[in-house]
């Protein structure tokens, strides 16, 4: 267009630009109505994904079924590529693993499951599910704080897993509200293992050089920089801050800034507010002892009157939040909308489900090394015994990936069966009522 024609354009009037608001129409955000992402499906290997529990530095925590037993799974993804960026990440993790493993205790987190995807450079940790962590309890009431007897019951409880993790040459350097997590029916689990250390079989004793922990749990001898120090009694004085903590809100030592705060734990002076009474000053002075030789044993913890004693309960305890995300107070399987995409599909998208297996991760593609694969074993079995029917994956089919003849039987069995679609989400899912909410 010429410079000429452009001086022949005329630019629109305020009239005519009036006009237009009949054809535009402004609206608030508030009023937009957003429709919810329909909810995948995908499988790892004999568990169905659930949605997102939380994230930390090593990766993100989400729910999972085990399609098998129905049990509520929690599982914690790590990238290799991520792990690799964190400082002693990858040592880190394959340490819990082979702690993990060997662990089996009430008040000890479970490690059910590891799977691994070679392609993705993916590792899946599959843990026994607990609902809620202590710290985010403290942090869902005003107070900051549990009542007495909730405390009590709590600590009690992390005792047991210390004494067991410290029977097993164990020593977990990060007690704290934090790696305390819950279940359903109020056990305490002690978790994140990540920085733990495993003493030598024929230590002569517990003495450790390296801390990772987190600041405000350390005691003095790591504050003051020992080149040795002794590897049970840190897991007593974390337990101490850690008890401090839960019954006033507070902490013993506080900083601006971590040199600070070592400055304070160094020198060992703090106090205990009057309101925690006798009983349980003297136990928290006796745990946070400045001198790791005079400081209490868990025997000695367990002999103390405080400990001993039954603490009734003179106010409400503190429940388990909402979840964050959801606002739901039941805290529900998430799980239950991606059953209904695998399971409660309709003839319409029956081929969109199944073409796209990509979506869908199998156990073969998954191996643990020095695991048998599956196949192998029915194979050297074929002669001597039986024919076992292969372990199906929770959509009915057999481990391997599904084939047209299976797909064709699927489509053809949906359409000679048109009440199929009216089947009620609640019939759908219907065994789930037998799960166990560990």
């Amino acid at each position: 267009m010429s410079l000429g024609e452009l001086h022949h354009l005329d630019y629109l009037t305020e009239s005519e630009l009036m006009e237009m608001d009949t054809f535009i129409h402004r609206i608030d955000s508030t009023e937009v109505i957003y429709q919810p992402r329909r909810k995948r499906a995908k499988l790892i290997g004999k568990y169905l994904m659930g949605d997102l529990l939380g994230e930390g530095s090593y990766g993100k925590v989400k729910e999972m079924l085990d399609s098998e037993t129905l049990c509520r799974r929690a599982v914690k993804i790590l990238k290799k590529k991520k792990l690799r960026r964190i400082p002693n990440g990858e040592a880190n993790v394959k340490k819990e693993i082979q702690l993990l493993r060997r662990l089996q205790h009430k008040n000890v987190i479970q490690l059910v499951d590891v799977l691994y995807n070679e392609e993705k450079q993916k590792m899946y940790m599959v843990m026994e599910y607990c609902v809620c962590g202590m710290q985010e309890m403290l942090d869902s009431v005003p107070e900051k704080r549990f009542p007495l007897f909730q405390s009590h019951g709590y600590f009690s409880q992390l005792l047991d897993g210390l004494e067991y993790l410290h029977s097993q040459g164990i020593v977990h350097k990060d007690i704290k509200p934090g790696n305390l997590l819950l279940t359903t029916d109020g056990a305490l689990k002690i978790s994140d293992l990540g920085v733990a250390e495993a003493l030598h079989p024929f230590a002569e004793d517990d003495t450790c050089r390296t801390s990772q922990g987190s600041p405000a749990f350390q005691p003095p001898e790591i504050a003051n920089g020992l080149d040795t120090f002794s590897g049970f009694k840190v897991d007593i004085w974390s337990a101490g801050v850690t008890l401090y903590n839960i019954t006033t809100s507070l902490y013993p030592f506080e900083g601006d800034n971590i040199y600070k705060l070592f400055e304070n734990i160094g020198k060992g002076d703090y106090t205990v507010p009057e309101e925690c009474g006798p009983l349980l000053s003297d136990l928290l002075q006796g745990m946070l002892e400045y001198d790791p030789a005079k400081r209490f044993s868990i025997q000695h913890i367990r002999q103390h009157n405080w400990v001993r004693k039954k603490h009734p309960p003179t106010e409400p305890p503190v429940p388990i939040p909402a979840n964050a995300e959801s606002r739901d107070p039941w805290r529900s399987m998430t799980v239950v909308p991606y059953l209904e995409d695998l399971h409660g599909y309709t003839e319409e998208d029956d081929d969109e489900l199944y073409d796209q297996e990509d979506e869908i991760i199998y156990t073969q593609d998954f191996t643990v090394p020095g695991q048998v694969e599956e196949e192998d074993v029915y194979e050297g079995h074929a002669d001597h015994s039986p024919a076992l029917a292969k372990p199906a994956c929770v959509n009915g089919t057999e481990g391997g990936s599904l084939n047209s003849k299976a797909k064709a039987e699927r489509r053809s069995s949906s359409s000679s069966n048109p009440s199929r679609k009216g089947v009620s989400t609640a019939s759908k899912i219907r065994k789930l009522s037998t799960c166990k909410q560990q």
